[in-house]
């Protein structure tokens, strides 16, 4: 804990420090306009290079920036579709000048500006790694009401629900389930194990600017579990006025032989921001209320979706101290409560299954940034997640099922990126990671006849796990471009510690050293070729699903570590060719991506005999080895400006190295070939039409329950069906003195392709659940604002 203190001390004096008063009023000003093909453009990016000073363009393409810096400074332009223009001007004080940037379209956003790919900003193009976005416009395409339900539109990605009890989710890349990646919020592994289990489903995706997706080993620059990749969430900031208002209505199960009720799944979200006219201040804030009721596949009366209520809040906030440095806070809370089982109009305790949660989850964060030199630039940051878990994994009337969870997580660090020359830069920084989490099951009533008489007794608490990890990691990264090649060179050194305090002498602590090597080389100027190699590393603390019980009436399903589980590392290569052309009117582009990952003492479950009391425990243990192999291939195509399809398509295998408890070696639930495509059409002025579509191929299947399934071999496994998720919407957009308002409607999983063989009754196998996350779904929506 010394170099948290530490850290915190330093970010706190240099915070004292730089706030000091502000600088006279120099009274130089900048006013202008952007504009493409004679259009002005709305809503485009305008900065100082080398400051934190930023604008945005108005609606009718106009900007304005007062009391700038004197002397020769070098005015910045973008927006997403356009390549950026950069301008130097000199600024005198008490002069106004006036500047016409006219942009050049790019429909491919192949000059898009990214930070996961070495931790700082740099375009796409110039990335040694391939770094892959999801923008507003796609969450909007695919209305998508939180993260997880967009993340299924890039490549490499496969978003699966695996619990008809309680709806927990995760998101697989290259075919590694989810703890292989790590969930980034603004580029801060803040997201703890235990939240992320439903994580997916509790960040609102208009909280979101946008998210950048690295697949390949990440562990160099941010640490465990970034073994298939990253996934960043960068959160809206605050840039102009601005206002925005939606709600949306979801109809789930319309036409669904066999089901019971149609489900109601309704949403309204809002954000907004506000900034000074000297732009030196400003705040934003989102909110989104959500509510889904239960849907039952098979007429049961159990769930296969659970009920849900959500309410979310949060808000960002910036100050500028000074022309060159930024204080930027940001605090979201999420209350959640979902009810999966049945009968949940009684209480859980009185139901024949109840997996009820109940989630209180804070998260905070401050950065301070500031610029040296000419553009190098210092990043102190401090962040933390604290979750309030209340639980029921119950069946059977049981009254000693109730818990509760306590998980708080905290990074803090310090960062720099140096600008050695004008083809190399340096980043490197130091950063502390710390978990600390509680779960215990609550004390409950026991009662028993004695003489003729009834006699309570209360069991107390139960301590399930206590445990705390802290990690502590320096890395670097060290990026040169020479002529056609671009080389990047980084490494992180890990030391973890894990205590047990529940377990004595079942600590665990070490040191790891990941590396990472990429290479770019630019065969023509439409064609990159892109080769990497990394390592990373997976501790053998307690993970998300360790806190996950599957409960039925046949048994639990109990998750824990094996008291000599090592950490597990892995050797990733990376190799792709990325192409993208222009003919006439006409773009397209074509990536084709080849991975490896070769996984040393893999995590795998071992699979126990029920107890007396019907509970199944998964031990995760070391196995041999896996590997894990494929490719990624993703298609772009715009024949004309108003038509735009974007599709991936990825096939793989993923094996262990020996055969396992279900007699085989193929790691479950992983299929061997998925994809997706997206297409809008601006048909007619305000008309959007919209369709997309999902692909899962079959896969393996554990089914532990009773009945008789098609296809059940002798080691209980089911070869699943394939399905295709097909989408349409239809969207008109009407603009409203100086807003705008749209109004869309649409079907998800139009054909139902879903799955038909679920389990019924008390009885059933709750982890028997794959295929697309939702049936046939209608949906209506509503948005309006200053920003559509």
């Amino acid at each position: 804990m010394k170099l948290n203190n530490s850290l915190l001390v330093i970010l706190c004096l240099l915070i004292t420090q730089l706030t000091f008063a502000q600088k006279s009023k120099t009274d130089a000003n900048i006013v202008g306009h952007v504009v493409c093909e004679g259009k002005h453009l709305a809503f485009a990016a305008v900065g100082i290079k080398g400051t934190t000073i930023g604008t945005m363009t108005d609606e009718t393409g106009h900007f304005q920036l007062i009391n700038m810096p004197v002397g020769e400074q070098t005015i910045v332009v973008s927006i997403v579709g356009y390549k950026s223009e950069e301008r130097t001007v000199i600024l005198q004080s008490g002069k106004t000048i006036e500047e016409k940037f006219d942009l050049i379209k790019d429909v491919m956003n192949l000059e898009e500006v990214v930070v996961s790919a070495d931790r700082a900003e740099q375009k796409r193009t110039e990335a040694a790694v391939i770094v892959n976005t999801i923008s507003p416009k796609l969450f909007g395409t695919t209305q998508s009401v939180t993260l997880g339900e967009g993340l299924c539109f890039s490549p490499g990605l496969r978003l699966e629900n695996n619990c008809q009890n309680c709806g927990f989710s995760q998101v697989r890349m290259n075919g590694m389930e989810g703890p292989y990646s790590q969930i980034l919020i603004n580029s801060r592994p803040i997201f703890s194990g235990l939240a992320g289990v439903y994580g997916l489903e509790l960040i609102p995706s208009n909280m979101i600017e946008k998210v950048e997706v690295v697949r390949g080993g990440g562990s160099a620059l941010f640490g465990s579990n970034a073994i298939a990749g990253t996934i960043n969430v960068i959160m809206k900031e605050p840039t102009r006025n601005s206002y925005e208002a939606g709600a949306n209505y979801n109809s789930i199960g319309v036409g669904v032989d066999g089901a019971g009720d149609i489900a109601s799944d309704y949403s309204v979200n809002f954000n907004a921001s506000i900034v000074s006219d000297d732009h030196k201040s400003g705040v934003s804030v989102y909110g989104l209320k959500r509510k889904r009721e239960m849907f039952d596949a098979n007429g049961d009366s159990f769930s296969e979706l659970a009920p849900l209520e959500n309410l979310t809040l949060g808000a960002r906030v910036f100050h500028r101290f000074g022309y060159r440095d930024k204080l930027s806070v940001d605090f979201f809370a999420i209350n959640e409560q979902r009810d999966g089982g049945n009968m949940q109009d009684y209480p859980l305790h009185e139901r024949d299954i109840a997996e009820a949660l109940t989630h209180h989850l804070t998260v905070a964060g401050v950065t301070y940034e500031k610029f040296f030199r000419e553009a190098d630039l210092l990043s102190i940051y401090a962040s933390g997640q604290f979750l309030n878990r209340d639980s029921y994994y119950g069946a059977e009337q049981s009254l000693q099922d109730y818990g509760n969870s306590k998980d708080d997580s905290y990074n803090m660090g310090v960062q720099y990126k140096a600008l050695l020359g004008s083809s190399s830069t340096l980043v490197a920084g130091i950063e502390n990671t710390s978990g600390f989490l509680t779960d215990k099951k609550l004390g409950y009533p026991e009662y028993a006849v004695v003489n003729g008489e009834i006699e309570t007794t209360h069991t107390e608490n139960t301590i399930v796990a206590d445990q705390s990890s802290i990690t502590t990691g320096v890395f670097a990264q060290y990026d040169v471009k020479i002529n056609r090649l671009k080389m990047s060179v980084g490494a992180r050194y890990d030391h973890y510690y894990i205590e047990d305090k529940e377990n004595e002498g079942e600590d665990k602590s070490g040191n790891v050293f990941s590396p990472r090597l990429s290479f770019m080389y630019n065969v023509t100027k439409a064609l990159q070729a892109r080769v990497s190699y990394s390592q990373g590393y997976r501790a053998p603390q307690i993970f998300d699903e360790d806190l996950h019980i599957e409960t039925s009436g046949l048994h639990k399903v109990i998750h824990k570590n094996d008291p000599d589980l090592k950490q597990e590392t892995s050797n990733s290569y990376m190799a792709s060719l990325d192409f993208n052309k222009q003919l006439g009117n006409t773009y397209f582009g074509l990536l084709v991506e080849g991975f490896y990952t070769k996984l040393e003492d893999a995590f795998a479950n071992e699979l126990g005999d029920p107890n007396e009391a019907g509970e199944i425990t998964y031990t995760r243990i070391n196995s041999s080895g896996a590997k894990v192999q494929g490719v990624n291939m993703e298609f772009k195509l715009i024949p004309h400006e108003k038509v735009n399809l974007s599709s991936g398509f990825t096939i793989q295998t993923s094996k262990y190295e020996e055969e396992q408890d279900w007699g085989s070696k193929n790691i479950l639930r992983t299929p061997n070939n998925y994809g997706f495509f997206t297409i809008d059409w601006d048909f007619a002025k305000g008309f959007c039409w919209s369709n997309t579509g999902n692909y899962t191929g079959e896969m393996d299947v554990l089914y532990e329950g009773e009945e008789t399934k098609a296809g059940l071999d002798a080691n209980g496994i089911v070869v699943s069906d394939s399905f295709f998720d097909f989408g349409t919407k239809l969207s008109y957009k009407y603009k409203l003195n100086g807003a705008s308002i749209e109004f869309s409607a649409g079907v998800k999983n139009l054909f139902n392709s879903y799955q038909d063989d679920f389990d019924h009754g008390v009885n059933r196998d709750p982890a028997y659940i794959y295929g697309p996350v939702n049936p046939r779904t209608i949906y209506f929506g509503v948005k309006f604002g200053n920003l559509l």
